[in-house]
């Protein structure tokens, strides 16, 4: 939400794609707190399909989707407007996720290993 609140933060030529790879970050970090033994393969390709779905659901403009989509927690949920290059930005944030996630296992593997 501070990408969007705050968007001096970062440069202005990333536009409002920090704000899409911070939430699709989030979608992954969630599913690796629910399924914490799934594989980093199987979490960055479910987070991303989740991502993806949430982006083509905003092709789908109804009234009773569209009053969901006005408050704040439907439009942080849901998003407003489809764009192709969504899926780019949710696709660093899975990225950002499968690295760090590779990155811990492979720290606590060698801690174990002691």
């Amino acid at each position: 939400m501070a990408s969007r609140k705050f968007p001096h933060l970062f440069p202005a030529a990333l536009g409002k794609y920090p704000g899409d790879a911070l939430w699709s970050l989030m979608v992954f970090i969630g599913l690796a707190f629910i399924q914490p033994r799934a594989s980093t393969g199987r979490l960055s390709l479910l987070a991303f399909a989740i991502s993806c779905a949430v982006e083509f659901s905003q092709i789908y403009q109804e009234p009773w989707i569209n009053a969901i989509r006005h408050t704040t927690i439907g439009h942080l949920v849901l998003g407003s407007v489809f764009s192709w290059i969504d899926m780019a930005a949710y696709a660093v944030g899975v990225l950002i996720g499968a690295v760090f996630d590779i990155l811990s296992r492979s720290r606590l593997t060698r801690l174990y290993a002691r």
